[in-house]
């Protein structure tokens, strides 16, 4: 037997015992392994520990089943086993990087995690080749570890009604390479010339025009919009990129992605700069 089928059918018994405890021990039972040897394979092949994997799927499904409902997100959290509500509350602002009051108030796009699919299924889509002028943006600076959590900071603080003085206006997330730095930095705000409320603390980027490969995300739901969006990033710089007639853009290093938060139709456009291969 593979090895993935072994680490196949361990996943599967955690999906049938989300809401029940897990040990090593019964996991590793389910994969055939010695607990010793199924620790090594499972983060070997999910790059994550079992403990992780499973607080991961199980914030998820919490905030699954919160849509819709009434209930108090901190007993739909002591059924998949947290046993305090400060014990949620501290494993989901780790996670999401807000409290799920906030959550729950705003309703913002979360990067849930999904159960791992080892095989995957084929990912496309087509960009369309554009000519865009340049613009300026009044951004704010990540100083997040991860990017999902600086939206979710944004998001739930209504940082874009605040640079707008209150105007709905798309956002774009702008990514830049620090050569210097050797690290990808990484902005979120709004065209400056909507940004006529509070900008303190932000700094303004050059966007240059010129050609760019825009790529629309397939329509997504709420749950799954940010894995949708991430998977599209990964079909651009693993494949498009390498495969196609079009490179990136020496002269024009800021890779964007634009979307309205409040439009609730779950997909972005992402701006890719590109010249053709020699």
């Amino acid at each position: 037997m593979d090895y993935k089928d072994r680490i196949e059918y361990a996943l599967e018994h955690i999906e049938a015992n989300l809401k029940t405890e897990l040990t090593l021990a019964c996991l590793a039972k389910a994969a055939g392994y010695s607990e010793y040897h199924f620790l090594r394979i499972f983060k070997q092949v999910t790059g994550l520990t079992p403990a992780d994997y499973i607080r991961k799927r199980r914030i998820s499904e919490i905030v699954r089943e919160t849509d819709g409902t009434n209930r108090a997100i901190s007993d739909i959290a002591f059924e998949y086993g947290f046993n305090s509500k400060e014990n949620f509350t501290r494993a989901f602002k780790s996670e999401h990087n807000i409290l799920p009051t906030e959550y729950k108030l705003f309703k913002n796009s979360l990067k849930l995690f999904n159960k791992l699919q080892l095989i995957v299924s084929p990912f496309e889509i087509i960009p369309e080749i554009v000519t865009i002028d340049g613009f300026c943006l009044t951004v704010c600076i990540n100083n997040e570890d991860y990017i999902p959590k600086f939206w979710n900071l944004y998001n739930c603080k209504k940082m874009s009604l605040k640079l707008s003085g209150g105007k709905t206006v798309p956002d774009y997330g702008v990514s830049y390479w620090n050569s210097e730095k050797k690290q990808l930095d990484y902005f979120i705000g709004i065209r400056t010339s909507d940004a006529t409320g509070d900008t303190a603390g932000t700094i303004q980027l050059e966007i240059p025009g010129g050609l760019y490969a825009v790529f629309t995300t397939p329509p997504a739901t709420h749950f799954d919009f940010i894995n949708t969006v991430h998977r599209t990033w990964a079909f651009i710089n693993n494949i498009w990129i390498l495969n196609g007639k079009y490179r990136h853009s020496l002269n024009r290093m800021y890779e964007f992605e634009t979307y309205l938060e409040t439009s609730r139709t779950f997909s972005e456009k992402i701006f890719i700069p590109i010249t053709e291969k020699e």
